[in-house]
Order: structure tokens, then sequence, then C-alpha cells
């Protein structure tokens, strides 16, 4: 019988000691007994996610974890999350990742405006396009929206989740095609201010959206297969664009779960369900939760320790029904302190290979492990060797 296996990555779950969790990251404060059997019955390692020179970024440490080198395929985040979209990119299309951002006062106050819905975005970007000429913003999930210029030249961006509570005139865009977003960008602070969706926001107390948000641009990517790459069939469980996108270039079946948010409120056992389902008809899958990260990026230390509980429940409920080789791990660690991605190498665990003398699954046990340090892109050889 084929083995099977499975990669379970909780985005952002690595960390810093925190004085308020007694000198304990959060990882060694959460309640975690299945990433603890996995790290004690199997063996631990730590994993560089992000080579020397890239800026630390869930889409670089995502692609290096299923084994494609960014230095290789990567031309940027809004490139990824278009295929997830169903965005069709021609040769010269740039496409970029387009925040709904609150800004006050020239600040970056919140890089999701309030987690904004769905629906309420699709709407504010509904009439924006109205106003915009040789640029298309296309409205994704929540505040996570994609801009696409066609014959784009790119620039260099800020991700806004690295620049809350700073000014935004130090993190502009720059280069060919920023001209042309800036532009883009006041268009919507001046169409958003009185648009109704803003105003029964603000009258319920909630933030609004002020503007978009243009950043990390890109061309459609030249990915290889992962069944070539590996000789498995793959699937990946993730609610965001961009772990999608990635999949879909790498010709990986994307599951999608109901209940699944991209958020702290994400449904984690549902996501193991279609996880043990998927495992019944797939060589590998990997499934991604995105809660822990965005827990970091809020800064809430209560928020990030629960994600962290709630993923190792969801690994639980899978390991009860899976009988392949488990790996689990972050991308990168998203520091409560900070409130965004480090590129420091993150702890990994693979149950089913090999035995160590680490006990618990922690970034200090992960540096005891027999596996050392090693590039992201060899976790992939190494779980399926």
């Amino acid at each position: 019988m084929k083995k099977k296996y499975c990669i379970i990555l909780g985005d952002g779950m690595a960390d810093e000691p925190l004085s308020e969790l007694s000198g304990m990251t959060p990882l060694e404060a959460a309640n975690t007994p299945n990433m603890d059997y996995i790290a004690s019955e199997g063996a631990m390692g730590l994993l560089k996610t992000v080579p020397d020179g890239f800026t630390p970024g869930s889409d670089i440490a995502n692609l290096s974890v299923l084994g494609y080198d960014p230095a290789i395929c990567y031309t940027g985040r809004g490139a990824l999350e278009a295929a997830s979209m169903g965005i069709s990119l021609d040769d010269d299309d740039f496409a970029y990742r387009c925040n709904l951002v609150t800004i006050k006062d020239n600040i970056l106050e919140d890089f999701n405006a309030g987690h904004i819905t769905s629906d309420e975005g699709a709407l504010l970007l509904e009439t924006l396009n109205k106003h915009l000429h040789g640029i298309t913003c296309h409205a994704g999930i929540s505040y996570r929206n994609l801009l696409v210029i066609p014959g784009g030249l790119g620039c260099e961006s800020t991700p806004p989740h690295d620049i809350t509570g700073q000014l935004i005139r130090n993190y502009l865009p720059t280069g060919p095609d920023a001209d042309r977003l800036i532009k883009a960008m006041k268009i919507s602070y001046e169409i958003f201010r009185d648009h109704p969706v803003n105003l029964d926001r603000i009258k319920n107390g909630m933030r609004s959206a002020t503007s978009i948000w243009p950043w990390s641009g890109g061309k459609r990517p030249d990915i290889r297969p992962f069944k070539e790459m590996t000789g498995l069939s793959g699937g990946i469980i993730s609610a965001v664009d961009l772990l999608n996108g990635i999949g879909i270039y790498a010709g990986m079946e994307i599951i999608k779960v109901p209940g699944a948010t991209g958020f702290i409120d994400t449904d984690y056992q549902a996501k193991a369900r279609y996880a043990i389902e998927a495992l019944k008809r797939l060589d590998f899958l990997f499934i991604h939760v995105e809660a822990p990260d965005e827990a970091g990026h809020m800064g809430s230390i209560e928020e990030k320790v629960k994600a962290i509980e709630r993923v190792d429940e969801m690994i639980g409920t899978i390991m009860k029904e899976f009988d392949g080789r488990i790996a689990v791990l972050p991308d990168h660690p998203t520091p409560i302190r900070l409130k965004t991605h480090t590129a420091e190498p993150v702890p990994f665990a693979i149950l089913g290979k090999d035995k160590d003398i680490t006990t618990r699954f922690s970034e200090k046990e992960g540096a005891k492990g027999i596996y050392g340090l090693i590039p992201g892109t060899g976790l992939i050889p190494l779980l399926i060797s």
C-alpha cells in the first residue's frame, strides 16, 4: 500500500519568549498534547523557510515548505492569489495584492479595515472600478483583494501588516508603477469616504475602509507540477487565496471547507473532517491554518495561545484516522512583540520516520532535534524519503 503524507502548518505559530507568559513562547504556553506527541514519538529540526535576501512572508515561506525555490519561481504575491481568485493573467499583466485598510491622520491604523466582510469589500471595489482607468480591482475574501495593471512594470511596495501605527508617507510605492498605484489609492480615499458601506460601519461602531493598499505585485509564475516533482497526488486545504493560488499553479487539488475563514474564528474541526476524507484519495495533503498569524498581527497573546490549541485539537482529530507520515510546523514566526513576520528558522516535527530526544513541540526543542537546520525546500524530500 502506497504511503501517505500530511503537512499541517500553523501560520505564524513560532514566537519569542514573553514575560507575560513567564518567559515562555505561545507554543510553550499552549496545551498541545498532539503536537507534543508528534515531537516526542518522532523527530525534530529547524527549517529555514525564508532564504537570505527575501522579505519574510507567507508567500516565500510556504513556497519553500512545498519544495519550491523562491529564487526560481517567485514573482510576487499578487500573481499567486490571482490564480485562486480565478483571474487569468496575460503575459504582460502585473497583479498586486490589494488590502482594504484604515488610515487615520496619515497613519495606517488597521491593515484589514476591522476585518471588513467580503460583501462590503465587493461593494466598495465595484464603485471604485467605475472611477479607475487602466487598472482593475477584483474583490476577494474580506480585506484581501487584487489589483491588476495590464502592461505593468512593477514597483517596490510594503505589506500593510508591517507598518501598523506608522506614517504611510514613508512606505508608499516607488518605482515604475508607483504613480498609477498612488493615484488609485487617492481616488479610493475620495470614493470610500462617504460610501454607504463605510457610513453604515461607522454608525455601528466599526472601522471604515478608508482606502486601498496595493503591494507585492508580480507576473504569472512558472511553477513545476507537484506530482511531477514528487510522484505524489497532492491537495491543499486553506482559506487563504495565496496558498490556494500556489496549489493551482502546482496542479494540486484545492479542497474548499465550509466555515474556513482565514481568521481566528475558522472552523478547525471542519478542516480536520475534510482532511480525513481527502487523504483517502490523495497521496499528500497540505493543511494551512491562518489563525495564529492573525493573532500575532493583532498582538494578542490570549488569541494566539488559543489558536495554537485549536490547531492542536484539529491535529488530534486527524491523527485518529490517519495512518501515514505527518509533519507539523509554522511557516515563519509572527512575534507578538513585533506584530509582523520575521525570518528566523522555525521548528518542525515529523512522525513516522525517525525518533530523537525531543519531548515536546517548541522552538527550543526544535533546536535539539536530529534533523538540525535545513533549508525550507528540504522538508518535502525529507518527509517522503
